[in-house]
């Protein structure tokens, strides 16, 4: 699709500010698209911009600023997915003027004639370039646009779904703006293609008669006939005649015997018709047939045998049984086409029958052999039964029959075979004896009722017998039910019974379904009790203002059956609230502040619009309440702020409710005390002890208040150098007198203050405290380590470390071990530079050794593996132990 004489028009572009532009794109099928800029951003298409999926071109009516950038063309094909990309074409605008207004110019139209087939969808574009930018409108010239017509792309392009032949005529588009208008026409041709209306029939006729077929087809344009014999064109001759899909043919004869066609078509397409005719003029095989059939009937039947040979000219029919001609009678007659008719069959008919056809081209001949037999009788029990839901039943099928026929057994549901292997285990047949055969039914259900029928069959006859099952179930489900009457908390309801399944129905429960409860839940209801004879009754205790659904469950002796549909959704009337807010009580708050909190009303029970709360107050001990109106029903909370207020002041509280309907009861009258105020004493007896080179435990004493009581404290702490705004801080809960500070730089002055704080807010601080941290442990580890190993005790020594001057003094010393592959050391801690460490078990050890000092742990020298062999002596020889030594 890229040939490079096609790329040279994804050249760069340069326009005019409001001019038009046109991107050309060659490659074909399926859906067009283009991406600006990058991938995934496609041009959107308006009344400025339209893409053709005819041509795939882009067209942009009047460029703007906005356009400027790399435009790609994007083809897929919507059934393999593939997709490919044009090189990319860069657009800019020219700076060296601008374009003015112009009228419309057409740049995209539907063709001359454009022609469609019947039921498709017929898609017309229409784009004009322009500044102003044109707007596009459609009419078809002498008459309306079809009412299905659906305009798309900004009106650009006209949509006609499942076209009629009523659709076909001239469509104009036209193109307008400020500075005019242009228009084009074109024509719209709707075509159908060939359709049978009268087909041809398989023709059998004697030689000499005459043929005469015809075809007939519809479509547009009208359709053309051609004729073809045995797949080769037919033409007229002296005895052949086809005018406008007629074929006749005149005195046919054996050389017209083939198989034609007809062949009706238009431009569109082509359909065949086929026949075969056949010629008689002598029977097809010469020599003579002699077939023998048997046939078994019972007593009392009509037997036809049948003899109906093809022969023209027409042959004499005669018969014999055995070898004397045979007799009509009122019970024995031969049809006019041959055949022989028995009536009221007997033992007396049994025999052999010869049918003989003569004409003068020869003769043919049928034999059959009649056998009669005792008509066969059938016996199914029970005839009648009932039965309850989840109970089983054996259907017996006995058949008499003459001995020397087989006889085969089916049974039948409602006239329909039973499929054994469908039924999930209900049905199962048995046949313990050759003439009887049964039916096991097992866990029966509602659905298993109806017309059992057993059906014997032999090659002489078959006979059948039904039974009838009644299945006794729970309740169908009732009828739609329908809500009568509404009030705030009643409802009036009907329904309409459903299937007793043959057992009375005792009584009915009704049920509600609403957004605040869990599924459907069984109502209270006037009467109490809802009788099996009645079809209506009120609920009772509803909510107002709540959305219900209602359904109805029914109930007999045999259980509760499956519930009704549900009825329309309905929403009780509005009333004035009932239930005020609980768990009203106090919340802690800042300085001369009364907090009010309770639990919100569920919106079950707000019983109608505009609720809201009432809060009522007033010091504990006066007359008259303040009230306050909240007017958000999700609202927990009241704030009352009044400066005049001392903390801790009693107040008697209750909360009421309201809506549109009126206002409802407040909650019982509870005791709140107004805010305490934050704490006026600051912290005493501020002592800060260094513990280590990041580690400072801060303590403090607090004054007993009987206003602003402390919920904890807060430490603010800041280097030297630092400005106290700075201060990193540290909160305690409850109690606490104390805190360790942690993660701090070593050898560094920190100041200290302490304050408390309470909801209300903070109170003042105490005396800032000064405190150092320790200095940096050694970062030297013990050097110079020797070990002697005698049997399972192990003595080291060390050079002593030697601190530098920003590092804390050295206090002694740390010997860490363990046994390979455990992660807990034992630590054995001395203020000399040796120590004797005893292994008590057998394996590898690994020995380490650090500093310790006031800032904390050295860094720790490097590992020992000592083994152990733990109770075996060491070698000596004379004063001198043989040792091991080892120097890091």
């Amino acid at each position: 699709e890229r040939k490079k004489e096609k790329n040279n028009n994804f050249r760069s572009k340069y326009c005019f500010h409001n001019s038009f532009l046109l991107f050309f794109c060659f490659l074909l099928e399926i859906i067009y698209s283009w991406v600006f800029n990058e991938f995934p951003s496609f041009v959107a298409e308006d009344s400025r911009r339209f893409i053709s999926q005819e041509t795939g071109n882009l067209y942009i009516s009047k460029v703007q600023t906005s356009d400027v950038g790399s435009y790609i063309c994007l083809v897929k094909n919507t059934v393999t997915n593939a997709r490919v990309l044009s090189p990319p074409t860069p657009l800019t605008l020219r700076n060296d003027g601008v374009m003015g207004e112009y009228e419309p110019k057409i740049e995209v139209h539907f063709p001359y004639t454009v022609t469609a087939a019947k039921g498709t969808t017929v898609k017309m574009e229409c784009f004009a370039l322009g500044n102003p930018v044109p707007t596009i409108s459609w009419r078809k010239v002498n008459g309306h646009n079809p009412s299905k017509a659906r305009l798309r792309k900004s009106q650009a392009v006209l949509e006609i779904p499942n076209v009629q032949l009523e659709d076909a005529g001239m469509y104009e588009c036209k193109a307008e703006n400020s500075r005019g208008r242009n228009v084009f026409r074109g024509q719209l041709q709707v075509y159908t293609y060939p359709h049978w209306v009268e087909k041809l029939n398989d023709t059998q006729l004697d030689s000499g008669d005459p043929l005469r077929w015809e075809c007939k087809a519809t479509g547009k344009p009208r359709p053309t006939y051609r004729w073809l014999k045995n797949g080769v064109p037919l033409w007229p001759q002296s005895r052949i005649e086809m005018v406008n899909g007629i074929l006749l043919i005149n005195s046919v004869n054996v050389s017209d015997t083939g198989m034609y066609q007809c062949l009706a078509e238009n431009k569109y397409g082509t359909i065949y018709a086929s026949a075969e005719l056949k010629i008689l003029g002598e029977y097809y095989q010469k020599k003579k047939n002699r077939l023998l059939k048997t046939i078994i009937i019972t007593k009392g039947q009509e037997v036809v045998i049948e003899c109906k040979p093809q022969a023209s000219p027409k042959p004499t029919i005669t018969w014999k049984k055995g070898d004397k001609a045979l007799r009509e009678s009122k019970r024995i007659t031969i049809l006019p086409h041959g055949s022989l008719r028995i009536l009221n069959a007997s033992k007396s008919d049994e025999g052999r029958y010869l049918c003989q056809g003569v004409n003068v081209f020869g003769s043919a001949e049928i034999i059959a052999s009649v056998s009669v037999k005792e008509p066969t009788r059938i016996e199914l029990t029970p005839k009648k039964i009932e039965l309850t839901v989840g109970e089983s039943i054996v259907l017996s099928c006995k058949a008499l029959h003459d001995s020397t026929l087989d006889v085969t057994f089916y049974w039948t549901l409602n006239g329909q075979p039973i499929d054994f292997d469908k039924e999930g285990g209900h049905f199962e047949s048995i046949k313990a004896q050759a003439s009887s055969a049964d039916l096991m039914i097992r866990n029966i259900l509602l659905m298993h009722a109806g017309r059992y029928g057993c059906r014997v069959q032999t090659a002489a006859d078959t006979v059948s017998d039904e039974t009838e099952l009644l299945v006794r179930g729970p309740p169908g489900p009732p009828g739609v039910v329908i809500v009568e009457e509404i009030t705030d908390t009643t409802a009036t309801l009907s329904w309409s019974p459903g299937a007793d399944n043959h057992s009375p129905i005792s009584l009915y429960n009704l049920q509600a379904r609403s957004p605040f409860s869990l599924g459907w839940q069984t109502v209270k209801t006037v009467p109490d009790v809802i009788s099996g004879d009645m079809e209506s009754a009120m609920a009772v205790e509803l909510n107002p203002w709540v959305e219900y659904e209602f359904r109805v469950v029914a109930t007999n002796k045999i259980g509760t059956g499956d519930p009704s549909a549900p009825s329309r959704l309905i929403r009780t009337n509005e009333a004035v609230p009932k239930t005020p807010p609980a768990n009203v009580s106090g919340r802690s708050g800042r300085r001369h502040e009364l907090v009010i909190a309770w639990e919100p009303v569920s919106e079950e029970f707000q019983n109608g619009e505009g609720f809201g709360y009432i809060v009522a107050f007033r010091p504990n001990g006066t007359r008259g309440w303040k009230e306050k109106m909240v007017t958000s029903s999700d609202a927990s909370k009241f704030i009352y702020r009044d400066e005049s207020v001392p903390p801790l002041t009693p107040f008697e509280v209750k909360v009421g409710v309201y809506n549109n309907k009126g206002d409802g009861p407040f909650s019982p009258m509870v005791v709140i005390c107004s805010a305490e105020g934050e704490p006026t004493a600051a912290p005493i007896d501020v002592k800060a002890t260094s513990l280590s080179v990041s580690e400072i435990l801060v303590a403090w004493k607090h004054i007993k208040e009987s206003l602003g009581r402390p919920q904890g404290f807060e430490v603010g702490y800041w280097k030297d150098m630092e400005q106290e705004e700075a201060a990193g801080k540290v909160k305690t809960e409850g109690n606490e007198s104390s805190v360790l500070l942690t993660g701090l730089e070593g050898n560094t002055l920190y100041h200290l203050t302490v304050r408390a704080y309470n909801a209300a807010g903070y109170g003042p601080p105490s005396t800032a405290v000064r405190v150092t941290t320790k200095k940096s442990p050694p970062s030297q580890a013990p050097s110079n380590i020797m070990w002697i190993q005698d049997g399972s005790q192990v003595s080291l020594g060390w050079e002593p470390v030697r601190p530098l001057a920003n590092e804390s003094d050295v206090m002694g010393y740390k010997v860490l071990f363990r046994q390979e592959g455990q992660s807990n050391s034992q630590v054995i801690e001395t203020q000399k530079t040796s120590a004797v460490v005893l292994l008590p078990d057998v394996g590898v050890y690994i020995i380490e050794v650090c500093a310790v000092s006031e800032g904390g742990d050295g860094t720790t020298s490097p590992q020992i593996r000592v083994p152990s062999f733990a109770g075996k002596a060491t070698l000596i020889c004379g004063r001198v132990a043989i040792t091991v030594m080892r120097k890091n």
